[in-house]
């Protein structure tokens, strides 16, 4: 039997359950279960976000994230242990989390699922949500060729923490205006992933002129993870230029100065998300090398 609790406040132990289901989730499938931001919310809780917590016969089972966004929609994403994938958990979770958005007065609920392929589909259908957005997964090889070109008003170095916060917000929120996931970045976000372990400001380009940030292209690495990483992957975490640099090639050259740090740092391979609506970026990484590696999708439903 399937019982799910809403955990409210979050405490340590609740957290502790996620962690290991994402954990062992991450060993079956080769991929997270969760995305980055759910975590940062889980470290720091909103007051607009829930979060559910399945049990099978008394052992933790799984869990689901539920986030309610400012525009009056909510977002939510889920985690099965998978000792137990055949227990029906997915189901009651979001089962619940419908309840939830329902009993919030209702709007429309986006589930996002990592690595989806036709049982995903398949399980998305039966609950009555229908596939709205997919993003990708792109790799390359490293290292590439072709080396940067920097417009000439620009200065390429490290980010500095504890300096350049504020300058980064900035332009990363300006960046992704229209981005309700990466759009609303604050200074206190920024500064909890400065502690996590991962975090190497060497691989933190900016590219500064005398008005400020035009852009930046933030690294990490993936340790190898056997079987389903053999060797470490460099990934470009997040890179944006500043509208009122577009067009100027700053793009490119930051994907590949990104790409060039992520390999002098023993990355053998570059990794990236776009979405797959994004048709200009695309095209720029397909005419790099890349090629798509895994598919993520969100499916919707308009909840009354």
């Amino acid at each position: 039997m399937v019982d799910v609790r809403t955990c409210a406040p979050i405490a340590p132990a609740d957290l502790s359950v996620v962690r290991a289901a994402a954990d062992a989730a991450e060993a079956v499938d080769g991929h997270p279960s969760l995305g980055g931001g759910v975590w940062r919310d889980l470290a720091a809780p909103s007051p607009t976000s829930t979060l559910l917590v399945a049990e099978v016969d008394g052992t933790a089972a799984g869990a689901l994230h539920l986030t309610a966004r400012p525009d009056g929609a909510f977002t939510a994403a889920v985690v099965v242990h998978p000792d137990h994938r055949e227990a029906g958990v997915a189901s009651k979770l979001v089962g619940v989390a419908v309840e939830a958005v329902s009993a919030r007065g209702g709007g429309h609920l986006a589930i996002w699922a990592f690595g989806t392929d036709e049982r995903a589909d398949a399980f998305a259908s039966s609950s009555g949500f229908i596939r709205e957005r997919e993003l990708w997964q792109m790799r390359v090889p490293l290292p590439l060729a072709e080396q940067p070109r920097w417009p000439t008003n620009v200065e390429v170095r490290s980010f500095v923490p504890g300096r350049d916060e504020h300058q980064w917000v900035l332009v990363n929120n300006r960046a992704f205006a229209h981005d309700p996931d990466q759009g609303r970045w604050s200074e206190d976000d920024l500064r909890r992933l400065e502690a996590e372990p991962w975090f190497d400001a060497k691989g933190f380009l900016v590219a500064a002129t005398a008005d400020g940030f035009a852009g930046f292209c933030w690294t990490k690495l993936h340790p190898a993870v056997p079987p389903h990483e053999p060797d470490v992957l460099g990934e470009i975490f997040v890179i944006g230029v500043d509208p009122s640099h577009q067009g100027t090639g700053l793009g490119r050259a930051l994907v590949l100065g990104g790409l060039a740090s992520l390999h002098e740092r023993g990355a053998p391979v570059g990794m990236l998300f776009v979405d797959a609506e994004n048709a200009p970026a695309i095209g720029l990484y397909r005419d790099l090398g890349f090629s798509v590696a895994r598919v993520d999708r969100a499916y919707g439903q308009d909840v009354q």
